[in-house]
């Protein structure tokens, strides 16, 4: 059973392409937004694979809001710490230099009740960024959410069809690094991430913790895409090398469409739990083909099954959690 250290160890822990990664690339690495779910564990991903690379660049965790514990942490590990409201143009004008710029900035629960400060974070803080960092390379998290609900899972060529006012400022967020990147010709990927696992948040923890106090699971988005925290940290990092211009957009989650029904059996199973259910399935979700993302970078290191079989364990050792719900049943755009 996981431990809140052993979480984050593994979350970190590199990967044998993410040290020949670190070989090949050259420079320093700058993580914008790093104080957020996914930051602190990129972060340390990044400097354990350097390390093991051999290699001493910087990897610089940029954040207005990362915590004192975190930032101690992190700094203990050798990832510099620089505090940045990234909506203040001077303070970014101040921040290091740095040829590889991974960018996780971004607002999403909570943007239904201040819309401008979601369409601030999401569009305007691009576009300041591609400016500050022209001639970088830089990766960009987005969203899956930029897709429409279908009953097929969307591909990199599918038509952007954003539901509600996050998903639309998710899409004006990539549109801005597509502009600044063909003025500038700055290499950019566009990584549409939807639903990373990490044990103190994620669909699976939702669900599981649904089935383990007997509370009714949603059906009506009756399936789901699921990836592993550490896996779309090593993606996201190896993704500086797929960047280009016109940027790169890339599906980043599992390859496989499980069914919310199967999921929640699944942990009834673990549970001894008999699931209730709340609605029935819609013919459409939100859904995304990582095809393209397996074939450049490989497929993800942990499968479904281990990823609820390590949430059950979380939910049964009463484990410490973000208290975050992804909303993963909201059809209506609205979080």
């Amino acid at each position: 059973m996981m431990n809140l250290q052993t979480l984050e160890d593994e979350l970190s822990r590199p990967s044998e392409a993410d040290i020949s990664f670190m070989q090949r690339i050259e420079g320093d690495i700058l993580i914008l937004g790093a104080g957020g779910k996914m930051g602190p564990s990129l972060a340390r991903r990044a400097r354990r694979a350097a390390d093991a690379a051999r290699n001493s660049r910087r990897i610089i965790a940029v954040s207005r809001s990362i915590s004192d514990a975190v930032a101690r942490q992190l700094t203990m590990e050798e990832v510099e710490v620089v505090p940045c409201d990234l909506l203040d143009r001077d303070q970014i004008a101040r921040l290091p230099d740095s040829p590889n710029v991974i960018f996780l900035a971004g607002r999403k629960f909570g943007s239904t009740d201040n819309e401008p400060l979601t369409w601030a974070t999401n569009v305007l803080v691009p576009g300041l960024v591609a400016e500050r960092y022209r001639g970088s390379r830089i990766v960009a998290l987005s969203s899956g959410n930029v897709y429409p609900l279908a009953a097929a899972p969307a591909t990199e060529q599918t038509p952007p069809a954003p539901v509600g006012e996050y998903a639309q400022s998710v899409l004006g967020r990539e549109r801005v690094f597509e502009f600044f990147s063909a003025r500038d010709a700055t290499a950019v990927t566009l990584v549409r991430l939807n639903y990373a696992i990490d044990l103190r948040y994620g669909v699976l923890l939702d669900i599981g913790r649904r089935v383990w106090e007997r509370r009714p699971v949603p059906l009506a988005t009756g399936s789901v895409n699921v990836i592993w925290q550490g896996d779309a940290n090593s993606m996201c990092i190896r993704a500086l090398e797929l960047a280009a211009s016109p940027p790169r957009l890339l599906n980043v989650t599992g390859p496989d469409t499980l069914q919310v029904r199967w999921i929640a059996g699944r942990f009834g199973e673990l549970f001894g739990v008999e699931p209730e259910w709340e609605g029935v399935e819609s013919p459409t979700a939100l859904l995304s083909d990582s095809s393209l993302a397996c074939h450049l970078l490989g497929q993800p290191g942990v499968r479904p099954e281990v990823m609820i079989e390590m949430t059950a364990h979380w939910i049964r050792g009463d484990q410490p959690t973000w208290n975050k719900p992804t909303h993963f049943e909201v059809r209506d755009g609205r979080f």
